[in-house]
């Protein structure tokens, strides 16, 4: 395995809510109460209407504060845990600008709200405990003839030697990104402290990218038969052999385990029950999934032979409980044993029972005397009331309505869309244009400019809807600033041949203060030169990674024989013995930051 790359960098991990004073420059656009109420603030003078839109309280107006002109609103008391929100600016969604923490999704945009516990840390919780690592990688996808992406999760102890470590492949649900169970689930944070407290078995975990489909513009299917399922065939044929080949695992199937939220318990059970011969822990979180698959249900001794651990998990006052319950009854009447587990109190359909049921669970994996004793105890699914929730085509099509396409790209162009039918004036803007852009409201309120020629490279732009700036809610891209987070297009040509890409580690530190500071690495050696990129002042230790992309033309130029390998660093400060430093600051568009890095690579000695 080939690593080129080393990204160190550094930045505060962000809390619950805004540390700045408030003034009338700066203020917390999350204020948690002592009473356990949350007070939210949002600056826009040019707003008519704003609400706030929480997890825990729904959607609310805000009211406009004549002395300080915040929009300002408080709900509650909350459940402390992590719950997204977004303000609603006359009609528009809009993220929280002061808030650096948000929800990675191929369609909405929102932040995040981290209440923390009141007597004992939340499981999510960062605490002084060794922390594994966290991997973006990009591999090449034979099914879909294109890279993909996927974060692989290591724990604190693979550095230490050449043991080899079972593997739980965890999927996130409809519209989200392989970030989701990383951000949002924590899922490294989790098992983290379970580990600690002795609570689990070390793993490795992989959270693949659910929808591949979209890298290439192709219809998804999660079903054996019809449609190509992309999802299926590359997690069979392209992620596991990646991961296999560049990590150490106990490659068998009892060292395996699938399963996910949502869709992706779905593509978790299926991909599973279908190959018994490769999974024997199978967890499904919020879902369900078909009761036709050849050979497994009407064959209960020999499937129950070959599972570990059949484990599901729902709300019962979740829109999928219904069939998530008669699921279960299914496996009941075949006589297949299912370990089930419901909640009551975390808002049905949410991360909040996502994060439960994980920790549940990682506490069972690879265990084969903990996950037998759950096995014999389950117990039989819960009686049907005729009450239960049942997820329809209705419920599908209010929850997931038709979205607008944004960014479109064709022989044409690239074609930007946003739908804000009650605005005036919608404009685009970017590094890459000399000034905003009017965009064309059409009969349903859908504003859209299609733009040709644009450079074929990597630029941030955004949208401004009646003088408010709002990121394209269509694009699962965001730029990791401090402030406002613009949207993230890639045009750039790839090369014609495969190229075999670093992966960027995420680590975190314990800090003497309490606090944690977070970076990123890719096996370093000393022996390579030093390039340091700082970050510029709304820049984060994301920004090099995922707006410059410096990983990816490293490895180009290497794979071109353009450049020589050295460690990339990214730090608050520059390191003494760098090479060479650039600063993003320094460059009006990252596009001459992106040239910078590359003639700096070039010319490195």
């Amino acid at each position: 395995m080939k690593h080129y790359l080393n990204l160190i960098s550094i930045a505060l991990l962000c809390g619950a809510c805004n540390t700045a004073e408030t003034t009338q420059e700066t203020f917390q656009s999350t204020v948690i109460n002592p009473d356990g109420t949350v007070t939210f603030n949002y600056r826009n003078d040019n707003a008519k209407e704003v609400q706030v839109d929480v997890q825990f309280a729904g959607r609310h107006a805000m009211q406009k504060d004549s002395l300080s002109g915040l929009w300002t609103a408080t709900l509650g008391p909350a459940v402390p845990d992590m719950y997204p929100y977004q303000f609603v600016v006359d009609g528009v969604s809009v993220m929280d600008p002061e808030n650096q923490q948000y929800f990675p999704n191929e369609g909405f945009k929102n932040s995040l709200l981290d209440i923390p516990g009141k007597d004992a840390p939340l499981i999510h919780a960062w605490q002084n405990v060794p922390h594994g690592n966290v991997e973006y990688v990009k591999y090449y996808s034979s099914t879909i003839n294109a890279y993909n992406n996927a974060i692989v999760y290591t724990p604190p102890t693979y550095g230490e030697s050449d043991k080899t470590y079972p593997v739980f492949y965890l999927i996130s649900g409809t519209t989200d990104t392989e970030e989701v169970y990383y951000k949002v689930g924590r899922m490294n944070v989790i098992l983290d402290n379970l580990l600690a407290q002795g609570k689990a078995q070390e793993m490795i975990i992989v959270l693949p990218y659910g929808n591949p489909a979209k890298l290439i513009n192709q219809p998804m299917a999660i079903t054996p038969g019809g449609m190509k399922d992309f999802f299926s065939t590359d997690l069979i044929n392209d992620l596991m052999p990646y991961v296999e080949q560049h990590y150490r695992t106990t490659a068998d199937r009892d060292h395996r385990a699938i399963g996910g939220f949502s869709r992706g318990g779905n593509q978790g059970l299926m991909n599973g029950l279908v190959n018994l011969d490769k999974f024997s822990y199978l967890c499904s979180y919020s879902s369900f999934t078909m009761t036709n698959i050849p050979g497994v249900y009407d064959n209960a001794a020999d499937t129950n032979s070959k599972i570990h651990l059949f484990w599901s998990g729902v709300g019962t006052d979740d829109f999928l409980y219904g069939n998530a319950r008669d699921y279960t009854a299914f496996l009941d009447e075949k006589g297949i044993t299912c370990v089930k587990e419901y909640t009551t109190d975390k808002f049905g359909h949410t991360w909040m029972n996502a994060k439960y049921f994980l920790d549940k669970t990682l506490r069972l994996l690879f265990n084969e005397e903990a996950s037998a004793e759950a096995m014999k105890n389950a117990q039989p699914t819960k009686e049907k009331t005729g009450e239960e929730k049942q997820f329809t085509p209705g419920v599908m099509a209010r929850l997931f309505p038709r979205a607008v396409v944004s960014p479109e790209i064709t022989e044409e162009g690239v074609t930007f869309r946003i739908a804000a039918p009650n605005a005036e004036l919608v404009q685009i803007e970017g590094e890459m244009f000399a000034e905003p852009k009017a965009m064309e409201k059409d009969s349903v309120g859908v504003w859209s400019i299609t733009l040709k020629d644009l450079e074929k490279t990597v630029f941030c732009y955004n949208f401004v809807v009646d003088g408010t700036k709002v990121a394209d809610a269509q694009n699962m891209y965001l730029a990791p600033d401090k402030g406002f987070k613009r949207s993230v297009l890639d045009l750039a040509v790839q090369p014609e041949t495969k190229i075999e890409y670093s992966p960027v580690i995420y680590q975190a530190k314990n800090n003497a203060d309490g606090s944690f500071t977070h970076y990123a690495e890719v096996i370093p050696s000393a022996d390579l030169p030093i390039v340091n990129l700082v970050a510029g002042p709304n820049d984060t230790f994301e920004s090099w990674h995922k707006i410059a992309k410096a990983n990816v033309i490293l490895d180009q130029m290497i794979a071109a024989g353009q450049c020589k390998p050295c460690k990339l660093s990214l730090t608050e400060s520059p390191a003494d013995n760098a090479a060479i430093t650039l600063n993003s600051g320094d460059y009006k568009t990252w596009a001459e930051a992106r040239a910078a890095l590359a003639k700096a690579l070039q010319d490195l000695k």
